[in-house]
């Protein structure tokens, strides 16, 4: 399986690293190589969110954070995870659940990766879904020694509007009974087929008249949420969305569901063995995450809202030893915070700070 090409022009900077996961899931990892000594570069991993793809790190077309990282003299790893739009099975109707996600593809890219790095210090910047997995993983402890870890938009404890929870419980199955996936790009669908009144129903009272950008901006999938700040993309970006944000399964929704109902990241397969190393409840097991948090989150999140607040009320009640902060960028929703044309200027140095400081815990420099 060949993923599809990165748009970026690092060129040979990227080395692409041939990764398969022990369930036989092949997926994508590639180091980005710093010019140069690179000995002493401490490894920051890089997910991305369900539907997404490394690509969202790498926009050309804007200072991103791929390149943020390594002038601040890190050496980034990127993973798309089963979930990214850049593996071809993901148009088609390869199943899994956020728990495969969780217990194979991040605990083996982190084992992958330190056989690479020869001791030196591993971070991960997380997003959405990824770091809602990445979550899991760490609660099972299947991820130890990591020296930092920043997660975006939602890591523990997710919370949506009312409006969204109760379109995604009763419209998502809705969808579901009918639907394999939903398409992000209109012109791959066209006018007339079985998603037309999805996408009529998105286009209601929406200010931009691109398909792609009403279905993940104006009322993301049909739930009632938004996605970024339609200001704050570029318009190349904003051009291109349908290649940065794939389909989205059907049959991921009760897994999602499951986790929306209890607030918390869950175990979803309760009756295969091959799981039980994952906790039920990640909430009830975040004891076991010794790395230091940064919990990041737009300040008009509409997807997620306020779920890392949340999250850093909870860890701090519950875990007062726990090394967790939060911080909200004003003026930000979701993905705008890694995707927003002024992203390296207003989010990017809230990530900096957070893994130099956890590097020269680590290093003691």
């Amino acid at each position: 399986m060949t993923p599809r090409p990165l748009h970026t022009d690092l060129g040979a900077a990227i080395e692409q690293i041939p990764f398969t996961a022990s369930d036989g899931t092949e997926l994508g990892l590639c180091r980005v190589a710093a010019e140069g000594d690179d000995s002493e570069r401490p490894a920051v991993l890089v997910l991305h969110g369900l539907t997404a793809s490394a690509d969202m790190f790498l926009l050309p077309e804007t200072r991103n954070l791929v390149d943020v990282l390594l002038d601040a003299g890190y050496e980034p790893w990127l993973l798309d995870w089963r979930g990214s739009c850049r593996l071809p099975y993901n148009e088609g109707r390869v199943r899994y659940t956020f728990d495969d996600v969780a217990l194979y593809d991040i605990p083996e890219a982190v084992s992958l990766i330190r056989e690479r790095i020869d001791g030196r210090p591993l971070l991960v910047v997380a997003h959405c879904i990824g770091a809602m997995c990445l979550s899991l993983s760490m609660a099972a402890g299947l991820v130890p020694g990591l020296a930092g870890v920043v997660a975006q938009g939602v890591f523990l404890t997710p919370k949506m509007s009312w409006k969204t929870r109760v379109r995604l419980h009763f419209g998502g199955e809705l969808l579901r009974s009918r639907l394999v996936n939903i398409p992000t790009d209109f012109k791959k669908v066209g006018l007339w087929s079985k998603y037309s009144l999805l996408y009529a129903e998105v286009s209601l009272g929406a200010e931009c008249k691109d398909p792609t950008c009403q279905i993940l901006h104006n009322d993301s999938w049909g739930v009632g949420g938004s996605l970024f700040e339609h200001d704050n993309l570029d318009v190349r970006t904003h051009d291109r969305l349908a290649e940065l944000y794939g389909t989205v399964p059907m049959w991921i929704l009760p897994h999602l569901r499951s986790i929306e109902l209890a607030h918390t990241m869950m175990r979803f397969n309760d009756g295969d063995g091959r799981y039980d190393a994952l906790p039920k409840n990640a909430l009830d097991n975040a004891g076991k995450i010794e790395a230091p948090l940064l919990l990041l989150s737009g300040s008009d999140n509409r997807f997620w809202y306020d779920s890392n607040k949340l999250c850093h009320e909870v860890l701090s009640s519950r875990y007062p030893d726990m090394d967790v902060r939060y911080v909200e960028v004003p003026g930000y929703g979701h993905l705008d915070t890694f995707i927003g044309r002024n992203a390296a200027l207003d989010v990017f140095g809230h990530i900096v700070d957070f893994l130099d400081e956890c590097r020269a815990v680590h290093t003691g420099v």
